[in-house]
């Protein structure tokens, strides 16, 4: 009786966490499925996503200034840059799972972990997202300097987003993120504390490519770098992405 009482709990919490049929949390038994090595060619490309518009070098209508470049010294360490152009614009690093031969993707119920050190000056706007097909996008952190301990957790699939202000985060401080892509809940922890969970998830059919950038603000949403400011800089440790 207790045992049966105890397994219409579980489905009951799975169905509102949206892990109905799996086990959640860090006992889960889960395979790493992706460990990233930014200097893969075949992991990654650099340089280009069609995130931007005509897969890029600049998107203004985001309101920011990246001319990306392929340049490794720019992403393929690990340090994801930005130096100014004489143009007004950033030279600027990405890297994406998208076109590269391997061709990973997330796929709900995937859990990714990363460890990040965030950039310290204003007009910086480093991020770890999801993209495919110009939809299926998860914001698993968006950091602006001007916001000194605030990070942007988003779920652009189907709405639901979080400001989380933590004093733990703070311009060029060390982060540690995961982020659970729940079919029925998107969840986020930051330095190990469950901090949200948006109730809305990704769907069960859900999949997308990964994205690794430093963006440039325009100054529209948050302010530009400063004139003396030349060149900026973040950096992931490490970023790794499980699977039940």
């Amino acid at each position: 009786m207790l045992t049966e009482v105890l397994t219409r709990l579980r489905r009951l919490l799975g169905r509102f966490t949206g892990t109905e049929g799996r086990t959640t949390g860090p006992a889960s038994a889960r395979a790493p499925v992706f460990t990233a090595d930014f200097g893969s060619a075949s992991q990654w490309v650099a340089g280009r996503s069609w995130a931007y518009p005509d897969g890029g070098p600049t998107n203004p209508g985001d309101n920011k200034l990246d001319h990306l470049v392929a340049d490794p010294s720019y992403s393929r360490s690990g340090t994801f840059r930005a130096v100014r152009r004489p143009d007004g614009n950033w030279n600027t690093g990405l890297l994406t799972t998208e076109g590269s031969d391997e061709g990973f993707m997330v796929r709900a119920g995937d859990v990714l972990e990363s460890r990040v050190r965030l950039p310290a000056e204003v007009g910086a706007w480093p991020a770890i997202w999801t993209w495919l097909d110009g939809d299926n996008e998860i914001d698993v952190f968006e950091y602006h300097p001007d916001n000194p301990d605030l990070l942007e957790l988003s779920n652009h699939v189907k709405g639901g987003s979080r400001y989380h202000r933590d004093p733990s985060v703070s311009p060029g401080g060390w982060v540690d993120l995961k982020v659970e892509f729940g079919a029925r809940s998107v969840v986020w922890w930051v330095n190990g504390t469950r901090v949200f969970a948006d109730r809305r998830g990704v769907g069960r059919n859900w999949r997308a490519y990964l994205i690794v950038n430093l963006s440039v603000c325009a100054g529209r949403y948050h302010p530009a770098p400063d004139p003396d400011v030349s060149e900026m800089s973040f950096e992931v440790a490490y970023l790794r992405v499980q699977r039940p």
